[in-house]
């Protein structure tokens, strides 16, 4: 009965997944795993899965070793789970992968925070683009929903080659010559 709701509660959660596109074709969420434990608190709610978690949902697929789902609550004070009202964080540890679209992630800690619209990936995280081909790794990703904006610590990013700018190899410097010298253009008051 206890998974039941619990599979109840992760589908209300399908809706406001933060890392779900907004033009995919929505599809319910479903969580799998070793074990999981739901504890309510006043109007907190906090689900956590343990072992070989397995998560699939609308354009997302989650795998790590330990999920904490936390949720407030509304309605009765003493209801066993009440009213689910906000998804309030998530944390993911031990072997993370996100998989969304053409993006994957890789990393030892996720934690999204939806009331900030920003996800975070520390412990070595990796983020490869298909699309783009590339593969960027750094000490920490801050992602922002609906900005299209990415901030990272100490990156190193690798991509496609470069096309060949090029040059006319006829027309290098010989050593021993200087290169001409524009002329000076008249400054104006």
């Amino acid at each position: 009965m206890m998974l039941r709701r619990l599979l109840q509660i992760l589908l209300a959660l399908a809706g406001a997944a933060t890392l779900a596109a907004q033009n995919a074709e929505p599809v319910p969420t479903t969580i799998e795993a070793q074990s999981a434990e739901m504890v309510t608190v006043g109007n907190l709610t906090t689900i956590v899965y343990e072992g070989k978690v397995r998560v699939k949902g609308t354009n997302l697929s989650l795998a790590c070793d330990y999920l904490k789902i936390e949720l407030t609550n509304a309605g009765a004070a003493g209801s066993t789970i009440g009213k689910l009202d906000k998804f309030r964080s998530l944390l993911a540890t031990g072997n993370v992968i996100i998989v969304q679209g053409e993006r994957e992630a890789a990393c030892g800690r996720a934690v999204i925070l939806p009331d900030e619209d920003k996800i975070v990936l520390t412990d070595s995280p990796v983020v490869v683009d298909h699309g783009s081909q590339t593969r960027t790794e750094a000490e920490e990703f801050t992602m922002h929903r609906g900005e299209r904006k990415v901030t990272a610590k100490n990156i190193r990013s690798v991509g496609p080659a470069l096309k060949d700018l090029g040059f006319d190899k006829d027309k290098l410097l010989k050593p021993d010559e200087k290169p001409a010298v524009p002329a000076e253009t008249p400054k104006s008051n």
